[in-house]
C-alpha cells in the first residue's frame, strides 16, 4: 500500500527529480522547470522523504545520483512516461494527434521546409497545432526517446530501439562559395572540381572537406565564415535561394550522382497515433514533390535499429 507521503507526491515533483538528473545541476534544472532553486530543492527534498532514501549527492561541481537513486530515477522515468503516455492516449480520439503534434526538426532543414506546410497541414489534420523545436538530429531523436517530442525529421541514421523510421525524401548538396572563388562563375559542377582541402563542412554535412575544423554552425553562420576566409561549402538545396541572397556569396548546383542527405520521419513504435503519424508522412511525401530539388521515397515503415 502506498505510504500517506509518497501519496502526496506529484508528478511534477516527479518531473523536478528528472530535470535535476538530466541536468545534473539544480540551478540548470530551475531555469529549464521555471522555478526558483531554493523552491526546487524543497521539492526534490519532498520527494526524497516520501521515498526514504536521499536521491542525489549534492557536490560543490555536480549534483550525481546517489547508490539508492539510480535505481529509483529509472523508476521516476519509467512512471513519468507512463503518464504522458496516459494523457496521450486519452486525447488520441477524435483529433489527429491529439490535438498537437510536437515535431523536431534540425536548424539546417526547418526554415527552409516547414514553411511550405503552413497550409497543407491545417488542411490534412484540422484542429491540429503543430508544435515546432529546433536542434541537432542526435539531440531531438533523444528527446523524442524520452517522448518529449512526438515525431522527429532528421536525416537518416541509427536510432534509439524503440523507435520508427519512414523514409521521405533525397535532398542534394550545393556548393557554396565567396563570390571571388575560381568556380564561383559556374551554374553546375561535379564534386571533383571543388577543392576538398578547402572546403568547409557543415555540422551535418557530407564527408568533402579535409579541414573538418568547423562545427555545430547554422547555415547563415556558414556562409559568414566563407566570406571571411574564402573556399567552399556543401549545403542542402533547400537552403539555396536564401543563402545565394546573401552578400559575396554565390551557389552552384553538383552535377550527375552528387552528394546528399536523406530525411525520414521518426516516432516512437508506441504512439498511439501511428496511423497520424503515416498520414503526415504521406503529407511530408506530398509536399517534397511539389519542390523541384527533393527526390520523394517510398512508403514503406521500417523499425529503426539501435
Amino acid at each position: 500500500m502506498i505510504s500517506a507521503a509518497l501519496a502526496a507526491v506529484s508528478l511534477r515533483d516527479l518531473a523536478l527529480v528528472q530535470a535535476v538528473a538530466r541536468a545534473g545541476s539544480f540551478n540548470s534544472a530551475a531555469r529549464a522547470m521555471h522555478i526558483s532553486p531554493s523552491g526546487l530543492s524543497h521539492q526534490v527534498h519532498k520527494v526524497e522523504q516520501a521515498l526514504g532514501v536521499p536521491l542525489f549527492e549534492r557536490g560543490a561541481r555536480r549534483v550525481l545520483p546517489s547508490s539508492a537513486g539510480r535505481d529509483l530515477l529509472a523508476q521516476v522515468d519509467a512512471v513519468l512516461a507512463a503518464a504522458e503516455h496516459l494523457q496521450t492516449r486519452a486525447r488520441a480520439g477524435a483529433v489527429a494527434f491529439g490535438g498537437e503534434l510536437r515535431l523536431g526538426v534540425p536548424a539546417s532543414l526547418g526554415p527552409y521546409l516547414l514553411p511550405h506546410l503552413i497550409v497543407p497541414f491545417p488542411r490534412a489534420f484540422p484542429g491540429a497545432h503543430l508544435d515546432l523545436s529546433e536542434g541537432k538530429p542526435r539531440g531531438l531523436l533523444r528527446r523524442l526517446h524520452e517522448a518529449e517530442l512526438d515525431a522527429v525529421l532528421a536525416p537518416v541514421t541509427a536510432a534509439p530501439a524503440g523507435l520508427t523510421q519512414q523514409p521521405l525524401f533525397f535532398e542534394p548538396w550545393d556548393a557554396m562559395m565567396r563570390a571571388d572563388h575560381p568556380l564561383a562563375g559556374r551554374r553546375s559542377m561535379t564534386v571533383r572540381q571543388l577543392d576538398a582541402a578547402g572546403a568547409t563542412l557543415m555540422a551535418e554535412g557530407p564527408a568533402a572537406a579535409a579541414a573538418g575544423d568547423v562545427q555545430d554552425l547554422s547555415l547563415e553562420s556558414l556562409a559568414a565564415l566563407l566570406r571571411l576566409r574564402g573556399g567552399c561549402a556543401l549545403v542542402p538545396a533547400l537552403a539555396h535561394v536564401r543563402l545565394a541572397s546573401m552578400p559575396d556569396i554565390v551557389l552552384a548546383r553538383i552535377r550527375g550522382n552528387g552528394p546528399g542527405r536523406e530525411i525520414a520521419l521518426y516516432w516512437r513504435e508506441a504512439a498511439p497515433w501511428r496511423d497520424d503519424l503515416v498520414r503526415f508522412a504521406m503529407l511530408l511525401r506530398e509536399v517534397a514533390r511539389r519542390l523541384p530539388r527533393l527526390r520523394p521515397r517510398g512508403g514503406g515503415t521500417a523499425a529503426a535499429q539501435p
